[in-house]
């Protein structure tokens, strides 16, 4: 019974890839991609010829039908993101809700996501927290970040290089600033970065040396 298969991506490093990975998008009859352009190039390293088809968060909705159609017609699916885990702020859940709804049998496979390495390596307690992904940009981010002022747990969030400092100054205000955070930055990547301390010194850190490439914020108990 064919079924629909979730296949996690390299973040940055294209070692970090799974033997399991690799035969499962060898064998499935389509790949869905959020980019078919970098899952593209991910294919062609590593010789893979399979038709791509696009699901991002734009058209998501619309291909639901369609892509449950396929499956329920025995071809098997996998689903892809630009780096990391599907449905781990990407698109991914509604798929899944979808063909669970419609008896579709759902594989996700283990691999890559980038707030594992950040989180075990960043000195924080790592036995118990809280994964936010990304802030709202605009309505609804001063309240989620309400909501973590007397959090206990490790808080783990996703953010632009562009809204790290602001992020830093709203962490500042709401924990104070001595409050001990993380930033980790182009994980996997010949660039990869783990900068620690207060929030104090991480904004002139970051205000002395601007912000770049993809980061995970972690925020450790206030004392």
């Amino acid at each position: 019974m064919a079924k629909l298969t979730i296949v996690p991506t390299p973040i940055g490093n294209l070692e970090d890839i799974t033997l399991r990975a690799l035969k499962t998008l060898q064998r499935v009859r389509l790949i869905l991609a959020e980019d078919t352009r970098t899952s593209g190039l991910l294919l062609h390293h590593f010789e893979i010829k399979c038709p791509l088809q696009s699901y991002h968060m734009h058209n998501e909705h619309k291909m639901l039908e369609s892509i449950c159609t396929r499956i329920e017609a025995a071809e098997d699916v996998a689903l892809v993101s630009d780096a990391g885990t599907p449905a781990i702020s990407d698109p991914g859940f509604l798929l899944v809700r979808e063909c669970l709804r419609r008896g579709i049998e759902v594989e996700c496979l283990p691999g890559a996501t980038a707030f594992v390495p950040a989180l075990v390596a960043s000195g924080l307690p790592a036995d118990r927290f809280v994964f936010e992904g990304f802030l709202p940009q605009k309505k609804g981010r001063q309240t989620r970040l309400n909501a973590l002022k007397d959090e206990e747990r490790t808080v783990v969030l996703y953010e632009s290089p562009y809204r790290v400092l602001k992020t830093l100054a709203q962490i500042g205000e709401i924990r104070g600033l001595d409050c001990p955070v993380v930033a980790a930055r182009e994980l996997t990547k010949l660039h990869e970065e783990f900068v620690r301390g207060s929030v104090s010194e991480l904004i002139t850190h970051f205000t002395n040396k601007a912000p770049k490439g993809e980061f995970v914020l972690l925020i450790g108990k206030s004392y």
